[in-house]
C-alpha cells in the first residue's frame, strides 16, 4: 500500500511538473527524421531532395566558420567572444539558444541571438556600430551570419524553452502575439493569415501551421541555408521578408517590435525540438 501511495505520488508530480524538456544535442536530419516519423505532416515531407541532402547543409559549413570567429581574439580590444553571456552564463553556448529571446539585466532589455551578440560584439570586443563585423547582418558572407550559425548549431535538438519570469518576457511574448494576428498594409495580411491554419500554400509551398508545434518548430527553426537563395538566412531576416511578403512596412533588426515576434512565435513551439540549422527551400 505504502508503494502504490508513493508512485501515484511521483505519478503527480510528473504530472504538474509537466513535459520534460530535451537538453540532447543532435544533428538537425535526426531531429527532422524523428518529427515526420511522429507526425503526418505535408509541410513537414514537401521537399525529398532538402531532407536527402540534410546531411551536408552547406550552414554546416558555415558554422564551422564561426567557431572560429567566436574564438578568435579580434576587433579594437584584441579579445574573443568566449566572455559573451547569452543567457547561460558567460561563454556558455550549448541550449543557449533555444532560450532566447530573454530579459538581459546588464541592458535592462529583452533581446535576441542578434542584438545580443551586437550588444558582445561592441561592449567586448570594441567595435564601432558601423563597423563591417556588426553593420552587415545578412548572407553567408557576414560574420554575424556566421556567428549566429555556429551558436544556434549548439542547440540543435534541444527543445524550445524561452523563459516567461521577467515580466517584459512576458510583455514582449503579448506584444508579438498581437503583431503576429495584426491585419495590415494594402493588402490587409498578417503573420497569421498564412500561419493560422493547416493545409494553405503560396503556390507550390506548404505553409506551416502556428497550431501544429511539431510543424512550427521546424519554421522557427532558422537560421537555415535557403535553396532559392543561395545564403543562410538569420530569424531577423525572415522577420523582413514576411513583411515584405505582406506588402508592410520593413521590419528593423534588433527593434522591440520585431524581438516581439519572435518572443510569440518561439513560444509557440515551446518543447519541441530545434533543428539547427536548418535547410529550407
Amino acid at each position: 500500500m505504502v508503494i502504490r501511495h508513493l508512485l501515484l505520488s511521483f505519478a503527480l508530480a510528473a504530472i504538474c511538473a509537466g513535459p520534460v524538456l530535451s537538453n540532447e544535442l543532435r544533428a538537425p536530419e535526426e531531429v527532422l527524421s524523428d518529427l515526420i516519423e511522429k507526425n503526418e505532416s505535408s509541410y513537414l515531407t514537401q521537399s525529398e531532395q532538402n531532407i536527402m541532402m540534410m546531411p551536408d547543409n552547406a550552414a554546416l559549413w558555415l558554422a564551422d566558420e564561426g567557431k572560429a570567429l567566436f574564438y578568435e581574439q579580434r576587433g579594437p580590444n584584441n579579445v574573443s567572444l568566449e566572455t559573451c553571456d547569452l543567457g547561460k552564463g558567460p561563454g556558455v553556448l550549448e541550449g543557449a539558444y533555444v532560450e532566447l529571446p530573454r530579459y538581459f539585466a546588464d541592458t535592462g532589455r529583452v533581446m535576441d541571438l542578434e542584438s545580443r551578440l551586437v550588444y558582445c560584439l561592441t561592449t567586448i570586443q570594441g567595435f564601432a556600430d558601423d563597423d563591417p563585423t556588426v553593420s552587415t547582418r545578412h548572407g553567408s558572407s557576414s560574420d554575424m551570419m556566421k556567428l549566429q550559425t555556429f551558436i544556434a548549431a549548439q542547440s540543435s535538438g534541444y527543445a524550445w524553452n524561452p523563459p516567461m519570469e521577467h515580466p517584459l518576457e512576458k510583455a514582449m511574448r503579448d506584444a508579438g502575439e498581437v503583431l503576429f494576428y495584426r491585419r495590415a498594409g494594402t493588402s490587409d495580411f498578417s503573420c497569421g493569415t498564412c500561419h493560422a491554419a493547416t493545409g494553405k500554400r503560396i503556390r507550390a509551398s506548404v505553409l506551416p501551421d502556428i497550431n501544429r508545434p511539431e510543424e512550427w518548430t521546424k519554421a522557427i527553426s532558422w537560421p537555415a541555408y535557403r535553396v532559392g537563395q543561395q545564403n543562410v538566412r538569420s530569424s531577423q531576416h525572415r522577420v523582413r521578408g514576411c513583411y515584405w511578403q505582406m506588402r508592410q512596412p520593413e521590419s528593423i533588426a534588433g527593434s522591440d517590435a520585431a524581438i516581439a515576434l519572435m518572443s510569440y512565435w518561439t513560444d509557440a513551439a515551446r518543447g519541441q525540438p530545434s533543428i539547427l540549422p536548418d535547410k529550407k527551400r
